[in-house]
């Protein structure tokens, strides 16, 4: 099954600038297609050294370069063969690739003779964010019983989310001073029964045009819905999802929003279609052309660049509600509220799986909500291997493959990381227990069989 997806999907990397753009400089942008071994870039002042550390982590190559070598490369392509590219991005600078019998390629870069390039240049590695509250806001579950408008009242707090499932909700207030003192307040309130923190969730990347490729057919079709124990049904939570073509609108149940009104732009794709296209590839990967899975698709950002954990929490549980029997979250953050694993441990009590990606910094933090230990936890992998951009700091159970090919509009789109992958694992599993009536329960350990998770 790996190697059928290693097979399916090319190669797609974007790299923010790493610390070495000057200050208002624009992201650089370095795509690199591996399966046909061709580059795209939009890159101005990118320092050496941090140009390689990209390659390096794209080419999976072990990239040596000359000491004290110092360069800025600014240029702009799209789908030139790699040797051209590398030329470009170098500009009079001398490279060598040197293929191995064993092991990874060895990517020589110098002025005038190879044996000067000594110097090792290590995968890039991003600096994982730290966790950012969402200010004059807490989270308070109560016990049962409890009158909450009341209780708000009294802190001179406005009520602005439920998830009455866990009497849970999100109080707002005026600011930081009031925050605090309530959260004193309610700490030795015998009604109350906890009080978190909400934090933000950023919203993930949208997917890049990749011109001169082609997306993989979807082929799929609709099958009638079932209406016993055997329904698959996938809640995505996600930001609002586009429009999508005849082909794919089949599958999507309904749309709904927890964090208000929006309305997407369908000029190119967004992160949700990205998603959508990767669960559909990966119900197809067995090779069926039919399914009777359809998708919940829950918007958790609204209008906002940013979710927060509540509205996550709160999306998952609305999912359910709506019928949903299994939960993909491509999505995640550093900060720890206990809603998100208060929530996973509800739905789990109903046999309700989450699938979670691990985030994309090759962080050693947990990330949220796969660090939960309700959350099947999944992470990325590339020919063979761990992929660079993949966490460490949540334990993931499951890799499937990070990058998806798709088409939008007539034109072709691909995105990158540990949420593609958990798109795609959550496709093979629903294509699963579609298929032949699985329980969670047997599909769940036969993907981990079956999609370990490599070294890195």
């Amino acid at each position: 099954m790996q190697q059928t997806w290693q097979r399916l999907l090319a190669l797609v990397f974007l790299l923010a600038s790493l610390g070495g753009a000057s200050a208002g400089t624009a992201t650089n942008l370095l795509i690199w297609n591996q399966a046909g071994d061709r580059m795209t870039a939009d890159v101005r002042g990118w320092p050496l050294l941090s140009l390689l550390e990209a390659i390096a982590t794209q080419s999976g190559w072990q990239v040596r370069v000359e000491p004290d070598l110092e360069q800025l490369a600014s240029v702009k392509f799209k789908n030139l063969p790699y040797g051209e590219a590398l030329r470009l991005l170098l500009g009079d600078l001398n490279y060598a690739v040197v293929p191995q019998t064993n092991g990874p390629a060895r990517f020589y870069v110098f002025r005038l003779a190879l044996d000067r390039a000594m110097q090792l240049v290590t995968a890039a590695r991003a600096v994982a964010a730290s966790p950012k509250r969402v200010p004059d806001e807490l989270i308070v579950r109560v016990k049962p019983g409890a009158d909450i408008a009341a209780l708000a009242k009294s802190l001179g707090a406005k009520v602005v989310g439920s998830i009455p499932e866990l009497n849970a909700y999100r109080l707002q207030f005026e600011d930081e001073a009031a925050t605090e003192a309530a959260r004193t307040k309610l700490l030795v309130n015998p009604d109350v029964a906890s009080v978190q923190d909400n934090y933000y969730v950023n919203q993930p990347l949208a997917p890049q045009s990749f011109g001169g490729q082609a997306a993989p057919e979807s082929r799929l079709t609709l099958d009638p819905p079932k209406q016993d124990e055997c329904k698959v049904v996938i809640g995505m939570v996600d930001g609002r999802l586009q429009n999508l073509g005849t082909q794919m609108e089949q599958f999507i149940k309904e749309r709904i929003s927890v964090a208000g009104q929006s309305t997407p732009d369908n000029g190119q794709p967004n992160h949700p279609t990205a998603m959508v296209n990767s669960i559909l590839q990966g119900m197809q990967a067995s090779g069926k052309t039919s399914s009777s899975v359809q998708i919940i698709a829950v918007d958790v950002f609204g209008a906002s660049s940013s979710a927060n954990t509540f509205n996550v929490a709160l999306g998952m549980v609305t999912a359910a509600n709506q019928g949903a029997t299994i939960i993909n979250a491509s999505l995640g953050g550093y900060g720890n509220s206990p809603i998100l694993s208060d929530t996973t441990q509800l739905l789990a009590s109903k046999s309700i799986p989450v699938f979670a990606a691990v985030g994309n910094d090759a962080s050693d933090k947990p990330f949220y909500p796969a660090a939960d230990p309700y959350v099947t936890a999944i992470t990325a992998s590339e020919r063979g291997r761990l992929a660079p951009y993949a966490n460490l700091g949540t334990a993931a159970t499951i890799a499937a493959p990070g990058t998806v090919l798709f088409s939008y509009n007539n034109q072709t789109y691909g995105a990158q990381g540990t949420s593609v992958s958990t798109a795609v694992a959550t496709g093979v599993a629903a294509g699963i227990a579609d298929a032949n009536c699985t329980p969670w329960s047997q599909v769940i350990p036969l993907l981990q069989k079956n999609m370990p998770v490599p070294a890195r």
